[in-house]
């Protein structure tokens, strides 16, 4: 034994033993668990942290920067006599979690299961004051009910000027059908088609649906936000092609809220500096309106599943599901790789055959009817994904290409 070390050096490996010592007896008694409050308790505060996306390396220096942060807060709080709700989560829907799975060849719920365990783990060991009771995945249908419930909401909910507030939309349905509302054109409800009067109520709903040109991804099969594609024009998950196109999307109406924004920032504790930036990004509603309608519809499988049907007579109209049917929970799927599409520009949204060339068998592209027309898009030897036009016919019927070219195929049926 070393002499002229001392039996009780407070070294790392000491400061260990204490660390866990105490996160064990914190545990075991339960101290950062908040029961609910009663109404005449301590004043109460909800202290949330950034959900991180529990990815397979676990924690990086950035999370605790932050966390430590809140957790000295809250600290604070309680130490002044509140009763605090300290909660956390695991932001485990979306396309990394997607594609992490996809890499390890496992499910993305027992992915993001197991990496959310290493990153708990590692939490633990900050001896952060977490109510680990509470915690949340939001890829967990007990939670993503909640989500598809507001989701409803907004969705059978309008935006009325005049109240300068949401309403139902059956409220609306009812001031068109009482004149106290004119239609689109016009004319009274009663001579309104079932179409039109659902296009005129669609046409006011927070939750809808538009054609918005967005990032998309043929490689990846989804639609990507701007801070996922690279200053080369290319998927930050895959390095594939992304090219800026038209697609039907799901929106929210944010932007009708803009003068109760505005109007809100006076209510709120912010630096003032803070609150200018704020002002101007919102922009009032007769002014540079830099707010914009959220676009929320980015997802491939690994999402959460959006609580709507389509009607059969109808199939582009959305129909809302009763609440009693939540939560709407994703299939059990074995196989949940994307199929990559090489359609360069507009090309092909959902293969329907195989087009082989005129000189040999071959497969040389992908067929499937769009709209009007079928595309063709390349997909032999070393070339990249090109746009290729030929004379495609399938069960006799034939449908005009975007362009002529020398060659002719024939679309049949795959496999």
């Amino acid at each position: 034994m070393d002499e002229d070390k001392p039996p009780f050096r407070y070294d790392a490996r000491r400061a260990g033993q204490i660390e866990r010592r105490w996160q064990d007896r914190w545990e075991r008694d339960g101290t950062f668990r908040a029961p609910n409050p009663s109404a005449a308790g301590r004043p109460k505060f909800y202290l949330l942290d950034f959900f991180p996306y529990p990815s397979g390396i676990g924690l990086h220096v950035g999370h605790p920067l932050g966390y430590i942060g809140t957790d000295v807060f809250g600290r604070y709080l309680r130490m002044t006599g509140h009763h605090v709700l300290h909660p956390f989560g695991f932001d485990t829907f979306g396309l990394p979690a997607e594609q992490y799975a996809i890499d390890t060849g496992q499910h993305p719920a027992v992915t993001v299961r197991q990496n959310a365990a290493v990153m708990r783990r590692q939490l633990r060991r900050l001896g952060l004051a977490h109510d680990r009771r509470r915690e949340i995945l939001t890829s967990d249908p007990s939670y993503y009910r909640w989500t598809q419930w507001i989701f409803l909401r907004s969705f059978n909910s309008w935006y009325d000027p005049a109240a300068d507030r949401a309403r139902p939309v059956d409220d609306l349905i009812a001031e068109f059908g009482a004149g106290r509302r004119a239609t689109p054109d016009g004319r009274p409800w009663r001579e309104l088609t079932a179409a039109e009067r659902a296009d005129a109520v669609d046409a006011h709903r927070l939750a809808y649906l538009s054609e918005q040109v967005v990032n998309w991804c043929p490689g990846l099969g989804t639609v990507l936000a701007d801070e996922e594609v690279t200053a080369e024009g290319r998927s930050a998950v895959g390095n594939y092609p992304v090219h800026r196109r038209p697609l039907r999307q799901w929106m929210l109406r944010i932007t009708a809220f803009a003068e109760r924004l505005l109007a809100g920032l006076d209510e709120v504790d912010w630096p003032e500096h803070v609150k200018r930036l704020q002002r101007n990004w919102i922009g009032p509603s007769g002014g540079p309106y830099h707010l914009k309608d959220w676009l929320f519809s980015r997802q491939r499988y690994w999402g959460e599943p959006f609580p709507v049907v389509y009607d059969e007579a109808d199939p582009d109209r959305p129909v809302a599901l009763p609440e009693d049917m939540l939560p709407v929970t994703l299939p059990p799927m074995t196989d949940f790789r994307p199929v990559p599409q090489d359609d360069a520009s507009a090309g092909c949204p959902r293969p329907g055959s195989t087009c082989t060339s005129a000189a040999s068998s071959t497969p040389c592209c992908t067929c499937c009817t769009r709209g009007s027309g079928t595309w063709c898009c390349t997909t032999t030897g070393s070339r990249g994904a090109q746009n290729r036009s030929a004379a495609c016919s399938l069960r006799g019927t034939s449908w005009p290409t975007p362009s002529p070219t020398p060659g002719a195929g024939t679309c049949r049926p795959p496999g």
